[in-house]
């Protein structure tokens, strides 16, 4: 975390959904090589707050900077490009498409061959690069401990190893900055441990920074360098994990509970 200069940075968002006020001027920074956490109960803007990072919502108030370059005025496509990662709360994978067709979809912005090109397989580049690709892949494969399945359709698998494949659809992007919308929800103890060691593994070996919506508390305050609270779209709290989780705003609009009563896992 030596830059100085945040590779995200979030000023002032306000999003309506007609009468609605999803977020009000939410403002926070990330730092490069972070694993920053958006926590709060549901309903309170997490997933509204990367849907505006992500290019699904533009903000009627406010500014996103990526990299020091303006992000909200770039297409939804060009997040790949730039450098963003993105997983969702609900499964989005190619359910009748192997493992490896799942990953390889990820680096479909990197692929220079097109269908012209593509026609002299043997001599037009396209045969490395689709080599080049599947190695990636692999290493992805092996990276996520999926190899027994890589062959394999998407939607045969359990529901855990069906996240890792969004995952290493994601990480196949070759991001800078992952987004990860509740990448545990629904899992057990022993897939919640291995999901948390792929997240610290992607930010320490690849050097992925990384923005993560989660409920589980456990998980937020052993992973996360910092952590922001939202409660009805504003942000109420921010900063390392132990001094967020006894903010008195917090344990009363997040966990519900008292002075004296304790802290409690949200699910």
């Amino acid at each position: 975390m030596s830059d100085s200069n945040p590779i995200l940075d979030v000023q002032d968002i306000s999003i309506r959904f007609g009468g609605v006020a999803a977020l009000t001027d939410v403002s926070f920074s990330v730092k490069r090589n972070e694993i920053f956490s958006l926590i709060g109960p549901n309903g309170a803007g997490k997933t509204s707050l990367l849907n505006c990072i992500s290019g699904r919502y533009k903000p009627q108030q406010g500014k996103v900077v990526f990299k020091g370059e303006p992000l909200l005025l770039r297409s939804i496509n060009d997040r790949a490009h730039i450098g963003i990662g993105r997983t969702f709360q609900n499964l989005a994978i190619f359910s009748h498409m192997t493992v490896i067709d799942n990953i390889l979809v990820g680096l479909h912005h990197k692929l220079k061959n097109n269908f012209l090109t593509g026609m002299a397989y043997w001599v037009g580049g396209a045969q490395k690069e689709e080599a080049e690709a599947r190695l990636k892949v692999e290493d992805i494969i092996d990276f996520l401990e999926i190899q027994h399945v890589r062959n394999e359709p998407a939607g045969s698998l359990s529901y855990g190893l069906r996240k890792r494949v969004e995952l290493a659809r994601a990480i196949a992007i070759d991001p800078e900055l992952m987004l990860l919308d509740e990448p545990m929800a629904g899992m057990n103890l022993e897939e919640k441990e291995d999901m948390a060691r792929y997240v610290i593994e992607l930010n320490e070996q690849y050097g992925i920074t990384v923005v993560m919506i989660e409920h589980d508390m456990g998980v937020v305050v052993d992973i996360s360098d910092r952590v922001a609270v939202l409660d009805f779209g504003k942000k109420i709290a921010e900063g390392l994990p132990e001094e967020v989780m006894q903010d008195e705003r917090v344990k009363t609009a997040y966990l519900g509970v008292d002075d004296d009563d304790g802290m409690e896992e949200v699910a």
